[in-house]
């Protein structure tokens, strides 16, 4: 597999236009290289920070307050003027070391504003915007100066005013269950308050997805609906004092807005990453994409626990069963939860007793990582706290030594307490109870990430803080939970609906990669009750629901009974050069398309809601010269997720080229997966 330095630009093209600067005015504007897409800065009567976006002219974000809340301070927020604005525009194209696509073309307009009060305290921030043909994003950045030299921030004023109501896609925040519930479909004007990303279709079909970029020594972004369709940002709390410190000079992370004319460009943009410094660990060609089973569905099911006794899923016979598997199907690794010590008694909301570095007598590390190496397979480690983040960060670097010692590439780390729970131990020993996405836990997970990538290890967090695009300056964090993922099909009270899949990937795929453990053929829960889904749906997740790490999660007996679909999970790849959208509505249906970037191949996938429906997909995307043999795997005649026959499953193959449409119908509940296999060119 060819890897790739994401630090590298391909190519770097000078600036389109010289900077230009204008001082002491009222206003200052700029506008997206293609021109659509304008953004204007002004200050009110009373020195108030204005900002407002348009798109071929018409307004997307009426003008909308700038400023800061401070804790021990008058805020920022009245008696600024503009002392200087300043334009610039940059093209650059840069080459991930794996991901969606393998060059990104960063392209876009700078616009850079100093305000300065005119009261005594004479306060400097910085608004800085770039304009990209398909959103903005914009960010504070606070130089050193004498009267500003600690922001203790008590709650961003940020407001996001937008123009006109629409239909919105959200979850709250602020809650119980972190980021895991179902997406609401609301007017805009009826969201209360939101994690991001949170999609909007705007009345004329304009498409925007709310979010940040670079959360990095800083409190999460939740949007509050304040009025109307006007929204403040809310900075996730801290447990005590302000949401946010932080000494001057200091950047906030981007907020960003996604514009697309319909649901499929939405998806396209790439404006997080590039609003994301470059790769900072260099050659990260040690972290391989790659597809694993593992020790954890039998758990959901309750036919394993992480206990030890009888029932321990983590015992050495049952993991070398699992290696076995995974080497006689090709797959990389083995995910292993319950080896450690800590598992017995009340961990939940307690995680004390976790020792990363010290396996349960049932299970012999040494014996099984020597193992899976002879049989070319790795080994996933696990690191579940019970939401005792300080108790993990005093073993980190024991705890990825020990990972680095026996082979493990991965691990996966868990965060499992209830928001707002998060143990904080302080110097002097006392404890607090901080939110998984607080500016405490935004310092832990990256150091938990340097600290994997001294060890060349690459981290997989759930119950994480949500994706922000650092996996560009931090190749090593792969991917993350963040969701409501395949676990909750286990459990049920409610299984996750046959709409959620084409509700992620409008939403919660704008964040980044997720580790959702896709493939249950079995369509099977705990007790058996059914998975609201058919068998060709398991498959398209693959394509749809990226991430570079793909688990196969359902038990090696289930996939026995299922050769013919298993052999599409064997198959598809985890790493791409290229992806297109090619059909969707949120929450309706969703079509894509990747290219293997290890080979020629293109594979597709597709999903639907409850909702049956036919797509024609024009083949455009495929390679100009080549004939492909297209591995159909679609819904079987009357298959439905509401019956016995949501396991009908038909497999096909027919040649396909460039330029022509295939027809596929989605049973309901349903989808499709196909694998392009490519001819040599001729």
């Amino acid at each position: 597999m060819r890897m790739f330095f994401a630090i590298a630009a391909l190519a770097v093209t000078a600036l389109a236009t010289p900077a230009t600067a204008q001082d002491n005015v009222r206003d200052a504007s700029a506008s997206s290289p293609d021109g659509t897409i304008r953004v204007t800065l002004s200050t009110d009567g009373e020195g108030r920070p204005l900002y407002a976006v348009t798109r071929d002219g018409k307004p997307l974000i009426a003008p909308s307050r700038l400023g800061f809340l401070l804790a021990d301070a008058p805020k920022l927020e009245r008696h600024f003027r503009i002392e200087s604005a300043k334009t610039s525009s940059s093209d650059s194209t840069w080459e991930q070391p794996w991901g969606e696509w393998k060059t990104v073309r960063d392209r876009h307009t700078e616009l850079r504003i100093r305000l300065k009060e005119t009261t005594a305290l004479a306060r400097v921030m910085d608004v800085v915007f770039r304009i990209f043909d398909d959103g903005i994003g914009f960010r504070y950045e606070f130089p050193q100066q004498a009267n500003l030299k600690t922001l203790n921030i008590a709650d961003e004023l940020t407001e996001f005013a937008v123009a006109s109501d629409g239909t919105a896609w959200w979850i709250p925040a602020g809650e119980w269950n972190r980021y895991e519930y179902l997406y609401n479909r609301t007017p805009v004007s009826a969201v209360a308050q939101a994690h991001t990303p949170i999609t909007m279709k705007l009345a004329d079909g304009t498409h925007l997805a709310f979010h940040e970029a670079a959360l990095v020594d800083y409190s999460a972004m939740w949007l509050r609906r304040v009025e109307g369709t006007r929204f403040r940002a809310t900075l996730a709390p801290a447990s005590s004092g302000p949401r946010v410190v932080r000494d001057t000079p200091f950047v906030t992370p981007w907020r960003t807005v996604r514009i697309a004319p319909d649901a499929p460009h939405l998806y396209m943009s790439q404006l997080e990453l590039n609003l994301n410094e470059p790769n900072k660990l260099g050659d990260v060609s040690w972290f391989k994409p790659s597809k694993y089973v593992g020790v954890w569905w039998e758990m959901h099911l309750d036919k394993a626990t992480w206990s030890t006794g009888p029932r321990l899923g983590a015992t050495t016979a049952n993991v070398k069963r699992y290696i076995d598997f995974a080497a006689k199907n090709g797959f990389r690794g083995v995910l292993v939860e319950g080896w450690n010590v800590g598992w017995d008694g009340d961990w939940f909301d307690g995680g004390d007793a976790f020792d990363f570095a010290k396996p349960v007598p049932q299970f012999d590390m040494e014996a099984l990582s020597r193992y899976a190496a002879a049989k070319g397979v790795h080994l996933i480690g696990h690191h579940e706290t019970g939401g005792s983040a300080s108790h993990y960060e005093r073993q980190l670097d024991a705890a990825y030594r020990y990972a680095a010692a026996h082979g493990i590439e991965v691990v996966k780390t868990g965060y499992v307490t209830d928001a707002g729970q998060i143990d904080r131990i302080w110097p002097d020993g006392h404890v607090t109870q901080e939110w998984h996405d607080g500016q405490f836990m935004s310092r832990h997970h990256l150091k938990v990430v340097e600290t994997a990538a001294k060890y060349h290890i690459a981290v997989n967090p759930h119950e994480p803080i949500k994706d922000t695009g650092l996996r560009r300056t931090y190749p090593n964090w792969v991917s993350r939970e963040g969701a409501r993922g395949q676990e909750y099909n286990a459990w049920g009270n409610p299984k996750n609906p046959p709409e959620h899949e084409a509700n992620l990937f409008f939403t919660r795929m704008l964040a980044g990669p997720f580790d959702f453990t896709p493939g249950v053929l079995s369509l099977e829960g705990k007790g058996g009750t059914p998975i609201l889904s058919t068998a060709a749906k398991q498959l398209a997740q693959y394509v749809v629901l990226y991430s570079p790490i793909q688990m196969a999660a359902d038990l090696p007996e289930n996939y026995a009974k299922y050769p013919g679909a298993f052999q599409f999970i064997k198959d598809v790849p985890t790493d791409w050069s290229d992806t297109v959208v090619l059909a969707g509505e949120v929450g309706d249906y969703v079509a894509v398309a990747r290219k293997d970037r290890a080979g020629a191949d293109w594979y597709i996938g597709a999903v639907t809601d409850e909702t049956a429906r036919t797509v024609e997909l024009k083949l455009d995307f495929l390679d100009p010269g080549r004939s492909y043999e297209a591995q159909i795997y679609r819904d079987g005649d009357g298959a439905d997720y509401r019956t016995g026959t949501r396991h009908a499953i038909a497999i096909e193959k027919k040649r396909v080229k460039r330029g022509e449409t295939i027809r596929l119908w989605m049973a309901p509940g349903g989808g499709a997966a196909i694998r392009f296999a490519a001819s040599p060119r001729g």
